[in-house]
Protein backbone atom coordinates (compact mmCIF):
# COMPACT_ATOMS: atom_id res chain seq x y z
CA UNK A 1 0.00 0.00 0.00
CA UNK A 2 1.38 3.28 -0.90
CA UNK A 3 1.43 6.40 1.30
CA UNK A 4 -0.97 8.76 -0.79
CA UNK A 5 -3.32 5.59 -0.26
CA UNK A 6 -2.82 5.07 3.17
CA UNK A 7 -3.40 8.78 3.66
CA UNK A 8 -6.42 9.02 1.59
CA UNK A 9 -7.97 6.00 3.77
CA UNK A 10 -7.39 7.76 6.81
CA UNK A 11 -9.10 11.15 5.18
CA UNK A 12 -12.13 9.21 4.68
CA UNK A 13 -11.86 7.83 7.80
CA UNK A 14 -11.84 11.39 9.21
CA UNK A 15 -14.40 12.43 7.12
CA UNK A 16 -17.14 9.69 8.11
CA UNK A 17 -16.37 10.44 11.53
CA UNK A 18 -17.09 14.06 11.51
CA UNK A 19 -20.27 13.46 8.66
CA UNK A 20 -21.30 11.01 12.02
CA UNK A 21 -20.63 13.23 14.90
CA UNK A 22 -22.54 16.37 12.79
CA UNK A 23 -25.53 14.08 12.13
CA UNK A 24 -25.45 12.79 15.58
CA UNK A 25 -25.42 16.67 17.09
CA UNK A 26 -28.23 17.71 14.57
CA UNK A 27 -30.22 15.03 16.27
CA UNK A 28 -29.07 16.10 20.01
CA UNK A 29 -30.32 19.56 19.02
CA UNK A 30 -33.19 18.45 17.34
CA UNK A 31 -33.94 16.28 20.59
CA UNK A 32 -33.20 19.18 22.71
CA UNK A 33 -35.95 21.78 20.71
CA UNK A 34 -39.48 21.96 22.97
CA UNK A 35 -42.17 20.32 20.20
CA UNK A 36 -45.16 22.33 20.10
CA UNK A 37 -47.96 20.78 22.12
CA UNK A 38 -50.74 19.56 19.88
CA UNK A 39 -53.95 19.22 21.47
CA UNK A 40 -56.29 16.14 21.58
CA UNK A 41 -58.73 16.08 18.40
CA UNK A 42 -60.75 13.37 17.00
CA UNK A 43 -64.46 12.56 16.86
CA UNK A 44 -64.11 10.37 19.98
CA UNK A 45 -62.46 13.48 21.87
CA UNK A 46 -65.26 16.01 20.69
CA UNK A 47 -67.99 13.31 21.64
CA UNK A 48 -66.14 14.02 25.15
CA UNK A 49 -66.16 17.71 25.05
CA UNK A 50 -69.92 17.65 23.91
CA UNK A 51 -70.94 15.51 26.86
CA UNK A 52 -69.02 17.56 28.72
CA UNK A 53 -70.48 21.20 27.78
CA UNK A 54 -74.02 19.81 28.27
CA UNK A 55 -73.30 18.47 31.67
CA UNK A 56 -71.59 21.91 32.44
CA UNK A 57 -74.80 23.30 31.21
CA UNK A 58 -77.57 21.54 33.03
CA UNK A 59 -76.04 20.92 35.90
CA UNK A 60 -74.89 24.71 36.75
CA UNK A 61 -78.13 25.59 35.55
CA UNK A 62 -79.87 23.50 38.16
CA UNK A 63 -77.72 24.30 41.02
CA UNK A 64 -78.27 27.53 40.77
CA UNK A 65 -82.06 27.31 40.49
CA UNK A 66 -82.11 25.06 43.47
CA UNK A 67 -79.66 26.98 45.63
CA UNK A 68 -80.22 29.91 45.18
CA UNK A 69 -81.41 30.67 48.92
CA UNK A 70 -78.12 29.41 49.70
CA UNK A 71 -76.49 32.41 47.67
CA UNK A 72 -78.64 34.48 49.54
CA UNK A 73 -77.92 33.77 52.97
CA UNK A 74 -73.99 33.46 52.33
CA UNK A 75 -73.99 37.20 50.56
CA UNK A 76 -75.61 38.52 53.36
CA UNK A 77 -73.16 36.74 55.79
CA UNK A 78 -70.49 38.19 54.10
CA UNK A 79 -71.49 41.81 53.54
CA UNK A 80 -72.22 41.77 57.51
CA UNK A 81 -68.79 40.65 58.77
CA UNK A 82 -66.93 43.39 57.60
CA UNK A 83 -69.01 45.49 55.29
CA UNK A 84 -66.94 44.97 52.55
CA UNK A 85 -67.71 43.39 48.77
CA UNK A 86 -69.81 40.32 48.59
CA UNK A 87 -68.13 38.93 45.41
CA UNK A 88 -64.22 39.03 44.34
CA UNK A 89 -63.84 38.55 40.57
CA UNK A 90 -60.36 37.09 40.00
CA UNK A 91 -58.28 37.82 37.18
CA UNK A 92 -57.16 34.18 35.28
CA UNK A 93 -55.89 32.83 32.08
CA UNK A 94 -58.41 30.54 30.60
CA UNK A 95 -58.69 27.88 27.94
CA UNK A 96 -56.27 29.51 24.64
CA UNK A 97 -54.98 31.82 26.73
CA UNK A 98 -58.05 34.17 26.85
CA UNK A 99 -58.12 35.96 29.65
CA UNK A 100 -61.29 35.64 32.22
CA UNK A 101 -62.59 36.89 35.92
CA UNK A 102 -63.30 34.25 38.00
CA UNK A 103 -66.01 35.43 40.68
CA UNK A 104 -65.62 33.88 44.17
CA UNK A 105 -67.63 34.75 47.66
CA UNK A 106 -64.62 37.73 49.54
CA UNK A 107 -62.92 35.61 51.91
CA UNK A 108 -60.07 37.77 52.96
CA UNK A 109 -60.29 41.52 54.43
CA UNK A 110 -60.32 44.49 52.20
CA UNK A 111 -57.31 45.27 50.50
CA UNK A 112 -55.61 42.04 50.75
CA UNK A 113 -54.28 42.33 47.55
CA UNK A 114 -51.68 44.47 49.33
CA UNK A 115 -49.22 41.65 50.51
CA UNK A 116 -46.35 43.82 51.03
CA UNK A 117 -48.54 45.57 54.04
CA UNK A 118 -50.29 42.69 55.38
CA UNK A 119 -47.63 39.75 55.18
CA UNK A 120 -44.25 39.29 56.96
CA UNK A 121 -41.39 38.69 54.80
CA UNK A 122 -41.20 35.10 55.05
CA UNK A 123 -45.11 34.66 54.22
CA UNK A 124 -44.43 36.59 51.35
CA UNK A 125 -41.18 34.70 50.37
CA UNK A 126 -43.91 31.35 50.54
CA UNK A 127 -46.71 32.87 49.18
CA UNK A 128 -44.14 34.11 45.56
CA UNK A 129 -42.97 29.96 45.69
CA UNK A 130 -46.68 28.56 46.09
CA UNK A 131 -49.26 31.51 45.21
CA UNK A 132 -50.25 30.09 48.53
CA UNK A 133 -49.93 30.74 52.24
CA UNK A 134 -50.23 28.28 55.54
CA UNK A 135 -52.64 30.02 58.08
CA UNK A 136 -52.82 32.95 55.43
CA UNK A 137 -53.15 36.24 58.14
CA UNK A 138 -55.65 38.51 55.03
CA UNK A 139 -58.53 35.60 55.26
CA UNK A 140 -61.24 36.75 57.66
CA UNK A 141 -62.96 34.31 60.26
CA UNK A 142 -65.79 33.65 58.23
CA UNK A 143 -63.49 33.26 55.19
CA UNK A 144 -61.47 29.90 56.87
CA UNK A 145 -64.99 28.45 57.34
CA UNK A 146 -65.88 29.50 53.22
CA UNK A 147 -62.64 28.24 52.28
CA UNK A 148 -62.54 24.83 54.62
CA UNK A 149 -65.95 23.68 52.92
CA UNK A 150 -65.09 25.19 49.47
CA UNK A 151 -68.49 27.28 50.27
CA UNK A 152 -66.49 30.37 49.08
CA UNK A 153 -66.37 28.75 45.06
CA UNK A 154 -69.99 28.63 45.13
CA UNK A 155 -70.50 31.62 42.52
CA UNK A 156 -67.76 29.55 40.26
CA UNK A 157 -70.98 27.96 39.22
CA UNK A 158 -72.17 31.11 37.02
CA UNK A 159 -68.61 30.81 35.30
CA UNK A 160 -69.23 27.18 34.50
CA UNK A 161 -72.90 27.99 33.41
CA UNK A 162 -71.78 30.90 30.88
CA UNK A 163 -68.92 28.77 29.44
CA UNK A 164 -65.39 30.43 31.10
CA UNK A 165 -64.62 27.27 33.32
CA UNK A 166 -65.99 24.06 33.15
CA UNK A 167 -66.80 21.82 36.46
CA UNK A 168 -63.82 19.34 35.67
CA UNK A 169 -60.85 21.11 34.58
CA UNK A 170 -57.04 22.24 35.79
CA UNK A 171 -57.46 24.82 38.44
CA UNK A 172 -57.42 28.67 36.69
CA UNK A 173 -54.17 30.74 36.79
CA UNK A 174 -52.92 33.99 37.02
CA UNK A 175 -50.29 34.10 34.07
CA UNK A 176 -47.43 34.71 35.82
CA UNK A 177 -47.65 31.08 38.11
CA UNK A 178 -48.15 29.52 34.83
CA UNK A 179 -45.68 31.02 32.82
CA UNK A 180 -43.60 30.09 36.22
CA UNK A 181 -44.29 26.92 37.30
CA UNK A 182 -45.52 25.34 33.99
CA UNK A 183 -43.11 27.00 31.38
CA UNK A 184 -42.85 25.34 28.18
CA UNK A 185 -46.03 22.95 29.30
CA UNK A 186 -47.96 25.80 29.45
CA UNK A 187 -49.85 25.62 26.11
CA UNK A 188 -50.52 21.78 27.01
CA UNK A 189 -51.77 23.22 30.07
CA UNK A 190 -53.99 26.04 28.39
CA UNK A 191 -55.48 23.78 25.73
CA UNK A 192 -58.40 22.49 27.56
CA UNK A 193 -60.88 24.83 29.89
CA UNK A 194 -59.97 25.43 33.45
CA UNK A 195 -62.17 23.89 36.29
CA UNK A 196 -63.78 24.35 39.75
CA UNK A 197 -62.53 21.31 40.51
CA UNK A 198 -59.48 18.86 39.38
CA UNK A 199 -57.57 16.07 39.35
CA UNK A 200 -54.92 18.26 41.73
CA UNK A 201 -57.57 19.64 43.55
CA UNK A 202 -59.24 15.90 44.59
CA UNK A 203 -55.42 14.61 45.31
CA UNK A 204 -54.96 16.58 48.38
CA UNK A 205 -54.41 20.34 46.91
CA UNK A 206 -52.63 21.87 49.84
CA UNK A 207 -50.71 18.76 50.36
CA UNK A 208 -49.34 18.36 46.59
CA UNK A 209 -47.16 21.87 45.90
CA UNK A 210 -45.24 23.42 43.48
CA UNK A 211 -41.85 22.93 44.99
CA UNK A 212 -42.36 19.11 45.26
CA UNK A 213 -43.39 19.39 41.66
CA UNK A 214 -46.39 17.16 42.42
CA UNK A 215 -49.15 19.88 41.71
CA UNK A 216 -47.89 20.39 37.88
CA UNK A 217 -47.52 16.71 37.45
CA UNK A 218 -51.34 16.03 38.73
CA UNK A 219 -52.65 19.08 36.48
CA UNK A 220 -50.98 17.58 33.43
CA UNK A 221 -52.24 14.13 33.92
CA UNK A 222 -55.86 15.19 33.53
CA UNK A 223 -54.93 17.28 30.40
CA UNK A 224 -53.38 14.52 29.00
CA UNK A 225 -56.05 11.55 30.48
CA UNK A 226 -59.48 13.50 30.58
CA UNK A 227 -62.64 11.13 30.00
CA UNK A 228 -65.85 10.52 31.35
CA UNK A 229 -64.54 8.23 33.73
CA UNK A 230 -61.87 10.06 34.89
CA UNK A 231 -64.26 12.64 35.91
CA UNK A 232 -66.75 10.80 37.53
CA UNK A 233 -63.73 9.77 39.84
CA UNK A 234 -62.37 13.41 40.53
CA UNK A 235 -66.69 14.39 41.49
CA UNK A 236 -66.25 11.30 43.96
CA UNK A 237 -63.17 12.10 45.07
CA UNK A 238 -63.90 15.69 45.72
CA UNK A 239 -67.07 14.94 47.28
CA UNK A 240 -65.15 12.45 49.81
CA UNK A 241 -62.48 15.13 50.79
CA UNK A 242 -65.39 18.16 51.46
CA UNK A 243 -67.23 15.72 53.65
CA UNK A 244 -63.95 15.04 55.24
CA UNK A 245 -62.58 18.21 55.10
CA UNK A 246 -59.14 17.43 53.77
CA UNK A 247 -56.51 19.31 51.68
CA UNK A 248 -58.52 22.92 51.27
CA UNK A 249 -57.02 25.71 53.37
Amino acid sequence: MTDETHISEEQTETCEKNESEVVFCEEAKSNDESVPYKPRKGFRYGCYLFVKRTFDIFSSGLFLLFFSWLYIILAICVKCSDGGPVVYNHERVGKNGKKIYIPKFRSMKKNADKLENMLTPEQLEQYKREYKLDDDPRVTKLGKFLRKTSLDELPNIWAIFTGKISVIGPRPLVKKEIEEKFGKDADKLLSVKPGMIGWWAANGRSNCTYESGERQKLELYYVEHCSVGLDIKIIFKTLIGVFKRTGAK
